[in-house]
């Protein structure tokens, strides 16, 4: 379950989300230009001449390192469907913010506008494949004498599901987990990212805001992938979320046992319906346990396999409680694989 705008709002009010978001994935020439420390958030309400109201997404202005008169605005766009004609939507959002800067005389005498760095973030399903700039979208052949006049913008787009999580593992960055979180499609494989999170905040104190953010981004992959939590009356932060994470993957893997068990019984109709039961349900616990391991960790080796297919129901529930902490094989079958392994 996707994110919604105003959580992302939320999640990019914060200057560290900001910060991490250009250095991590845009190019690295652009964060040497700036200076973080001093990033200001613009509160920018636009009026078009016909008097609608835009709401600027999110606007932050920082100064560059080569001097404290030049600064750069980030327009981000939370964009869930593709928007052929995006680049026009961006002109117009650009020329409204820098009319706001004209008419409240936040220039110097004679200054200049300041540049404008236009983020594309789409984190819808299909793939972003609308043009990038004005140029296809304009009725002209590029050798017409009328080029030297038309409007050139263009946008950087960061299209979320396109994104690999084995390059997004590469950054140390809560932004990198955002977007790990968010692409997930795994079960099995939130806790580990939502015990990166945890360990974030933990090292970096403070960022309440951002906290209970990150705790909504977890309830909506969660409600995604396992189904929804009973509603919370209060918000929950990061680390209350990983407590009910906890709680719905067991009820998640307690509904696959239950449905392993449903077609051990109909199996076991004519062999006799106790051992039937009992026998479906030790497919369904093996065959989970099975599943969960190789999704972590790869490929099954064959003594644990033998291990799993022998094993009494509180040995599966063990090896499975194991394995929802485990950060190596070994720390599930440590009687067969060393903690390393």
């Amino acid at each position: 379950m996707q994110a919604s705008d105003s959580l992302y709002h939320r999640l990019f009010s914060d200057p560290v989300m900001i910060e991490q978001l250009v250095r991590g994935f845009l190019p690295a020439g652009i964060a040497a230009l700036l200076d973080f420390t001093r990033l200001e958030r613009v509160n920018a309400k636009f009026h078009a001449p016909r008097g609608d109201r835009r709401e600027g997404d999110v606007i932050w202005r920082v100064p560059t390192l080569a001097g404290e008169m030049v600064h750069i605005y980030l327009l981000l766009e939370f964009q869930a469907t593709p928007e052929r004609f995006m680049p026009v939507r961006v002109q117009v959002y650009s020329g409204l913010l820098w009319q706001q800067i004209i008419d409240v005389r936040a220039l110097a005498p004679g200054g200049r506008l300041p540049p404008l760095l236009p983020i594309v973030l789409y984190a819808g399903e299909a793939r972003w494949d609308c043009p990038a700039d004005t140029t296809d979208l304009v009725a002209l052949p590029e050798d017409s004498p009328l080029w030297p006049w038309q409007p050139q913008v263009r946008y950087h787009l960061i299209d979320e599901k396109r994104l690999r999580a084995e390059d997004l593992a590469r950054h140390d960055s809560l932004v990198a987990l955002l977007f790990r979180i968010e692409i997930c499609d795994r079960p099995d494989d939130l806790p580990g990212l939502v015990a990166q999170a945890v360990a974030w905040f933990a090292e970096h104190p403070g960022h309440a805001t951002l906290r209970l953010a990150f705790g909504d981004v977890v309830a909506h992959a969660v409600a995604g992938l396992v189904g929804p939590a009973p509603a919370a009356t209060v918000p929950m932060d990061i680390e209350e979320v990983q407590g009910m994470l906890a709680e719905r993957i067991k009820k998640w893997e307690r509904e696959l046992l239950a449905k392993g068990a449903a077609e051990g019984k109909a199996e076991g109709i004519a062999e006799g319906e106790a051992k039937g039961i009992a026998k479906g349900e030790a497919k369904g616990r093996a065959a989970l346990l099975k599943r969960q391991f190789t999704r972590r960790f790869g490929t099954l080796p064959a003594d644990v396999e033998r291990l799993i297919d022998t094993a009494t129901p509180d040995q599966h529930d063990a090896y499975m409680d194991r394995l929802m902490d485990a950060q190596a094989p070994g720390d599930v079958f440590p009687g067969l694989l060393r903690p390393g392994e």
